[in-house]
């Protein structure tokens, strides 16, 4: 599935991104129907119909594409604190708690990380039958193991009383290559930089979907520039959002800077909303540092966010549950007939299931990074973003020791020269590359 050298998979996932993006398409899908998966040519020839579909009249997003478009389109923000006071101990606390926010979340969803299998209401079923609704630890094993629920196989390694340090992912492994490349390149990082980085540290089969895509590409002499674009269904998928925390982490405060890193980033493998969830995610953990709440970096980071988009319109209508008073619960059922249509790794579906964790966590690290992996989807990527902005707002030292301390200070990676990184070594080096004012 979703293999970017199938071409059935290529022509059935850019007709859904078609689909999503307002191209009229129906009449292709149809004649996909009717051919044999097997047959290239035929596929091949109806994937350039795919791409040149046009758009119909009633589309309704304003979607920007480039940085200096991206900015543009994006309203004044009131102006904050920018890191004043954030020296010492305190940054270092809140650096440390971003770093370890978001290897426990992510380890925390990694052995549900199947969205077609692990649906919100089958993973409450096997919590409930385990005692563990609602998820506030590590997910707890059942022995035996039900015939109809089906962990991921790094479960030995990622349910409570069993992680003896973090579990490899990709959801680490780009926050590891962000701090590399931010060491290397600073403020000129570009978009050049990341693609080389990727051939060097990167191995191929440690990616997925668009970052899976770009590399091919890459490796076929495709420019950087056109690689995003270049046989890639998946640009507006979850894999930006994922990658923008090391941004977000070196401006606390300057959530703008951060963006603009975070673009370079983003712009090699995504487009549209796959940009803009790099982008929120960049924004959202740079205002945690000078918030006095979540809420209050939520509220900021929406600044940040293409206003026309459908990435900002599921943002502002997560943010408005909340505001109406409903539940948890009936908002992730909204948010599940509202944006379920898209596929279970898409950025715009998973962004706000993450904006729920967030916004009815109440602050309280558990309850929120439970809350968003409780949600489903993309359990894993969810649970690392969440955890990483209630990590920064809180700090290391108030992160629960049931997460954290069985992380026992390391992480496995498969970036070349990265494996078994400690964390707090990891986090020296941020706090070192932080932009704030002394």
């Amino acid at each position: 599935m979703h293999d970017p050298l199938s071409s059935f998979d290529l022509v059935h996932d850019e007709l859904d991104q078609a689909r999503e993006t307002g191209h009229l398409v129906d009449d292709l899908a149809a004649e996909l129907a009717t051919l044999d998966p097997g047959d290239s040519v035929a596929l091949e020839a109806l994937y350039v119909r795919v791409l040149a579909a046009p758009r119909g009249t009633d589309w309704p997003y304003e979607e920007p594409e480039g940085l200096d478009a991206i900015l543009a389109s994006l309203p004044a923000a009131p102006r904050g604190p920018v890191g004043a006071g954030l020296t010492g101990a305190t940054l270092a606390d809140k650096v440390r708690g971003g770093w370890l926010g978001r290897i426990a979340g992510c380890n925390l969803g990694k052995p549900v990380e199947n969205g077609a299998h692990w649906t919100s209401a089958h993973l409450r079923d096997y919590l409930e039958r385990a005692g563990a609704y609602p998820l506030r630890d590590y997910l707890p094993v059942l022995d035996p193991m039900p015939a109809e629920f089906v962990l991921r196989e790094n479960w030995e390694s990622t349910t409570r009383g069993r992680v003896r340090g973090s579990d490899r992912d990709d959801d680490i492994d780009y926050a590891i290559l962000g701090l590399h490349l931010l060491e290397q390149h600073g403020a000129a990082l570009t978009p050049h930089d990341v693609a080389n980085a990727w051939l060097t540290l990167l191995p191929y089969l440690q990616t997925y979907t668009a970052e899976r895509a770009t590399y091919r590409s890459l490796l076929s002499g495709v420019p950087v520039e056109l690689a995003a674009s270049t046989r890639n269904p998946y640009r507006e998928w979850i894999g930006a959002l994922i990658r923008g925390d090391a941004f977000g982490w070196t401006n606390p405060g300057r959530p703008r800077d951060a963006i603009r890193l975070a673009y370079q980033d983003a712009s090699l493998s995504h487009t549209g909303n796959g940009v803009y969830g790099e982008l929120w995610a960049a924004a959202i953990v740079a205002s945690a540092f000078t918030a006095g709440t979540v809420r209050e970096a939520y509220d900021h980071a929406l600044h940040f966010v293409p206003p026309g988009s459908r990435l900002h319109e599921a943002l502002a209508a997560v943010r408005d549950l909340r505001d109406s008073g409903v539940t948890w619960d009936v908002a992730l059922v909204t948010i599940q007939e509202r944006w379920g249509h898209y596929s279970w790794v898409h950025t715009v579906n998973n962004a706000a299931v993450i904006a729920a964790g967030l916004l009815w966590g109440e602050d309280d690290y558990a309850t929120t990074v439970g809350l968003t992996v409780q949600g489903g989807w993309d359990t894993d990527s969810n649970g690392a973003t969440a955890g990483s902005v209630v990590g920064v707002v809180l700090g290391a030292d108030r992160l629960p020791e049931h997460f954290v301390g069985p992380l026992e200070d390391r992480t496995r990676s498969a970036l070349f020269g990265y494996d078994n990184s400690l964390i707090s070594e990891l986090a020296r080096r941020t706090l070192a590359l932080t932009k704030v004012d002394r």
